[in-house]
């Protein structure tokens, strides 16, 4: 018994069970019994989602998860990367250089660039988790590119990226893309976000 095993009350399985189904990792089959859903990616990903977006307090961690995940992203990006999506890339980035030039809000573009980097990866999960993410920061990045020289070190923080790619430079594509997302989290937090919580990390 699963209850025995763990330790804990057979009313707790039921819960978890129940909880399981609801974010469709379960099916239960009358008369048959309890059976696992194959896992696709949108079933990994969107309890994920539904999770950080309800909880406002896991912003500072959302910011962590960046860190540790995006320069991974463009380190295994470096490797894999064709001159097809290089092209690709730089285009995004000459649209949001004349965004910014113009003063114009430059999202669409930040955001877009970031999908193309996880799509060059060839990795369909590393793609739609970074869809999640870029969803998740869609409200953040659009207060944040209002700040004094945000959407500057956001071209610029971009470029560096583009730059050790197209070298397939994996340590200077790792690299460059944490210190982007340093830059931007140090800016935030000199502008000082009135919604940050104490113990709370800095957001981008």
């Amino acid at each position: 018994m699963l209850a025995e095993r763990f330790g804990v009350s057979r009313g707790s399985i039921r819960d978890a069970f129940r909880m399981l189904e609801m974010i469709g990792l379960l099916e239960m089959r009358h008369g048959q019994g309890t059976f696992p859903r194959e896992l696709s990616v949108d079933r990994l990903v969107t309890p994920l989602a539904s999770m950080l977006t309800n909880r406002r307090d896991l912003e500072g961690e959302l910011m962590d998860v960046r860190r540790m995940f995006e320069p991974a992203v463009a380190r295994v990006a470096a490797t894999r990367i064709t001159d097809d999506d290089l092209e690709g890339l730089r285009r995004i980035l000459d649209a949001q250089r004349r965004k910014v030039k113009a003063g114009q809000s430059a999202l669409v573009e930040d955001t877009a660039f970031h999908a193309a980097l996880a799509r060059a990866t060839r990795n369909t999960v590393v793609v739609r988790i970074m869809e999640t993410l870029n969803g998740l920061l869609i409200e953040s990045r659009k207060l944040a590119l209002k700040q004094p020289s945000r959407p500057e070190r956001s071209l610029e923080g971009h470029e560096a990226v583009v730059a050790a790619l197209a070298r397939h430079d994996a340590d200077a594509a790792a690299s460059a893309m944490h210190a982007h997302i340093d830059q931007i989290a140090e800016l935030l937090e000199r502008t000082g976000r009135p919604d940050r919580r104490p113990g709370d990390g800095p957001r981008s």
